[in-house]
């Protein structure tokens, strides 16, 4: 049994500025399978987010109504901290790829900014996915979804989500 007190600087509150409801306007390549695609599409959505597990997890819901070009859809994120290791794994699913959780993304907070990298297929070929975390000293977060189709010489952002709180 570990009776040492956890360490509340070690990366298990990086993810607090999540908690609450939010307006996210959403900027996307149309067609994220594509590598050559350049058509940019913008839709709004909505997400709550909250800690479980004590504080070292929390789950954020995001909907998106039939106004977005795709249709309606909603998506799951779980993020789950290991102290061990210091580092956070993340977890994907929606409604537009039902039955499917995506491989996990791990990486972790230094000086602000969040990296999350991880390997999946798509469209049946290999890539790594990385997501990268900002927050703007308006306190507004901003999250990229990046896709690397040479094993992380190069990458290609494909999808941005700029965060307002809700009601604001």
């Amino acid at each position: 049994m570990n009776t040492h007190p956890p360490d509340e600087n070690d990366g298990r509150h990086d993810f607090d500025f999540i908690f609450g409801d939010w307006v996210i306007r959403n900027r996307k390549l149309h067609d994220v399978s594509d590598p050559d695609c350049t058509e940019w599409i913008a839709f709004d959505t909505t997400s709550h987010a909250e800690p479980i597990l004590g504080g070292l997890a929390n789950i954020e819901r995001i909907v998106c109504g039939s106004h977005s070009p795709g249709g309606a859809w909603e998506g799951f994120t779980l993020r789950q901290f290991d102290p061990g290791q210091r580092r956070w794994r993340i977890w994907w699913a929606s409604t537009k790829n039902p039955g499917r959780l995506d491989p996990p993304l791990s990486g972790r907070f230094h000086d602000g900014i969040g990296e999350f990298t991880g390997a999946d297929t798509l469209a049946g070929r290999p890539i790594k996915v990385r997501f990268h975390w900002t927050i703007a000293a308006s306190g507004k977060p901003r999250w990229t979804q990046a896709f690397s189709y040479d094993d992380g010489r190069t990458w290609q952002a494909n999808w941005s989500m700029d965060f307002s709180i809700a009601g604001r």
